[in-house]
C-alpha cells in the first residue's frame, strides 16, 4: 500500500485538479507526480526522509505531497503564511532533509537561516524563487518517473503539525493505514461518499489534516475534482461555486458564517452543491439554521482531530440535528468518559475516546506526550467533552482545557504566553479565547510590563507576528496592572474576560 495511489486506475481524461483557473486531467498528474518522484530521487531523497512542504492549495502543493508520498518519504505540510522562525523551527523538529516551496513561500525561503535547519540539504521551488542552491519544481517535474515505492500500513507518511490534547505544537505521526483507512471510514456510507463526478470545493488550507484528507484525499480517490482555492472570499467563493458547478463543499464554520451574513448573495449561490459539512470547531445551530433557509442546504456537522487523522463522528445521511456532531464513522468506536475513569452515562458529559485504525501512532519523538493521549490499549484520549443522547447521537460540551479555535485552528494560550514573555518589557501575560463574529474565537492578550516601560498594542501584536502565525496573534492586548491568581499560583484565566 502506499497512499500515493490514490491515483490509479482513474480515466486519464478526467479533470483531477482546477488551480489558478488551469485544468489538470488524472493522467496528466500522474504523469507530473511520476516525473517528480523520479526528480527527488535524483536528489538523493530517500524512503523515511523528512520533506516540508510549503506551499498554498495548488498545483505545487498537490503534486508534490504525492510525490513524496511515492518515494516512500514523510511528508511535512507546513503553513506558507507562517514567519519565518516557525516554519524553520517546524522544519528542525522533524530534521527536514527537503523542503519544497511554492509562490507564497519565495520571500521566506530568500531568507532562510539555513543554520537553524542544520539537517536540510535540498531545496526545491516552483519557478521564480531568488535563492541560491535552489532546484526547480518544473525540471524535476521533467525527469523520468520512478515507480511507487510500497509501503506497509504503519509507514509514516505523514507529520502533521498541531498542538494535540494540550500544550506547544508537536508533529503527529500519520501513518499510510490511518490516512487509507479514515478516507474508507468516510466513503465508507453512500450519504457521504463522493463519486467521479463530484467536484470538491478545496478552500480549507491542505497543511490542515482536514483539508488534506477530507477534500483532498476523498476527492481523489473517488476520481472526483478538487477545486484549489489559495485565498477565501465569500462573494468570490460564490463564483466559483457557481463557475465549475460544485457538488460537494466543506469548511470550517467560519465560512458558513460569513456566508450566512454575506448581503446581496444569491439565493441559488449554492444550488448544484448536494453535500455540505462543517467541522473544526463547533458550528452554530443558528448558522446552520440560516444557511438552510437562505440557501436551501443543509450543513452536516462533524468532529475530528488531526491524531484521528481527522475525522471521528458525522451527521451525514442524518436528519437535520443541528448542534450536533453525529454518530461515529464505521470503523470508529467511541466512549465517553467520566472524571473516575468508568463510561459515562447516557446524557452526562465525559471525555471523548476514540479507537480504531485511523488513530494516529503518537507524536514525533515525543514519548511522554504520547503516552498523554494514547492508552496501553490503544485509546486516543481527546481531551474534549460531550455528551450522547438515548439516540447515541454526540454533542460536544467543551473543548479541551484553555484551547482556542480560531477559524477551525487550534491555539493553545501556552504557546503565545511563551512568544510574549520574551519581549523584553514583559514581565507577565495571559492569553484567553474571545467571541468573534467570523472565526469563532480570537485571542486576546493581558500583559503586564515594567514599571518603567509603556507600549502601544500595536507594538506588542507585532512581536507576536514576527514569531507566530497569524491566527495565532493576538487580536487585542489589555494592560493590566497584575494577573489574578489562585491559591495554586496558577493565572485564573477564568477571571480574565
Amino acid at each position: 500500500m502506499n497512499l500515493a495511489s490514490i491515483l490509479d486506475e482513474h480515466p486519464s481524461d478526467d479533470v483531477a485538479l482546477i488551480s489558478r483557473a488551469q485544468s489538470t486531467t488524472y493522467g496528466e498528474l500522474a504523469a507530473q507526480v511520476g516525473g517528480l518522484r523520479g526528480g527527488l530521487v535524483e536528489l538523493g531523497i530517500q524512503p523515511g526522509d523528512r520533506v516540508g512542504i510549503v506551499c498554498a492549495n495548488n498545483w505545487y502543493f498537490v503534486t508534490a505531497y504525492l510525490a513524496v508520498l511515492g518515494i516512500g518519504a514523510v511528508a511535512v505540510p507546513l503553513n506558507p503564511l507562517s514567519p519565518a522562525l516557525e516554519l524553520e523551527s517546524e522544519l528542525a523538529t522533524v530534521e527536514a532533509r527537503a523542503v519544497v516551496v511554492g509562490p507564497s513561500g519565495h520571500k521566506w525561503l530568500a531568507d532562510l537561516d539555513r543554520t537553524a535547519v542544520p539537517s536540510l540539504e535540498v531545496l526545491v521551488a516552483s519557478e521564480g524563487a531568488d535563492c541560491d542552491g535552489v532546484v526547480t519544481l518544473d525540471d524535476l517535474v521533467a525527469h523520468d518517473p520512478v515507480p511507487v515505492v510500497p509501503r506497509d500500513a504503519s509507514d509514516l507518511a505523514v507529520l502533521v503539525f498541531t498542538s494535540g490534547t494540550a500544550g506547544r505544537p508537536k508533529a503527529a505521526m500519520l501513518s499510510h493505514g490511518n490516512l487509507l483507512a479514515n478516507i474508507d471510514q468516510v466513503n465508507a456510507s453512500e450519504d457521504r461518499r463522493q463519486t467521479a463526478a463530484d467536484v470538491s470545493f478545496g478552500v480549507l488550507p491542505l497543511f490542515h489534516i482536514f483539508g488534506l484528507t477530507v477534500v483532498l484525499g476523498c476527492t481523489l480517490e473517488a476520481g472526483g475534482t478538487v477545486v484549489l482555492v489559495e485565498r477565501f472570499d465569500p462573494a468570490s467563493a460564490l463564483e466559483t461555486i457557481d463557475r465549475y458547478r460544485v457538488t460537494v463543499v466543506a469548511g470550517a464554520p467560519g465560512m458558513w458564517t460569513a456566508w450566512a451574513n454575506l448581503p446581496d448573495a444569491p439565493a441559488d449561490g449554492l444550488r448544484t452543491v448536494r453535500l455540505a459539512t462543517s467541522g473544526s470547531d463547533r458550528l452554530p445551530a443558528e448558522i446552520a439554521t440560516r444557511i438552510l433557509d437562505r440557501f436551501g442546504v443543509t450543513i452536516h456537522e462533524g468532529y475530528g482531530l488531526t491524531e484521528a487523522s481527522p475525522v471521528v463522528t458525522s451527521s451525514t445521511g442524518q436528519q437535520p440535528h443541528f448542534g450536533s456532531v453525529g454518530l461515529p464513522l464505521t470503523g470508529v468506536t467511541i466512549r465517553l468518559v467520566d472524571v473516575d475513569g468508568e463510561d459515562a452515562l447516557v446524557g452526562d458529559s465525559g471525555e471523548i475516546w476514540v479507537k480504531g485504525d485511523n488513530v494516529f501512532q503518537g507524536y514525533w519523538e515525543d514519548p511522554e506526550a504520547t503516552a498523554a493521549v494514547l492508552t496501553p490499549d490503544g485509546w486516543l484520549r481527546t481531551g474534549d467533552i460531550a455528551v450522547v443522547d438515548d439516540q447515541g447521537y454526540l454533542e460536544l460540551v467543551d473543548r479541551a482545557k484553555d484551547l482556542i479555535i480560531v477559524s477551525g485552528f487550534n491555539v493553545y494560550p501556552a504557546e503565545v504566553e511563551d512568544v510574549l514573555i520574551e519581549h523584553p518589557g514583559v514581565e507577565a501575560c495571559a492569553v484567553v479565547g474571545v467571541p468573534h463574529p467570523y472565526s469563532g474565537q480570537a485571542v486576546k492578550a493581558y500583559v503586564v510590563v515594567a514599571p518603567d516601560r509603556s507600549y502601544e498594542e500595536d507594538e506588542i501584536i507585532a512581536w507576536c507576528a514576527d514569531h507566530l502565525a497569524r491566527y495565532k496573534c493576538p487580536e487585542k492586548i489589555m494592560f493590566v496592572d497584575e494577573l489574578p491568581h489562585g491559591l495554586s499560583g496558577k493565572v485564573l484565566r477564568r477571571e480574565l474576560t
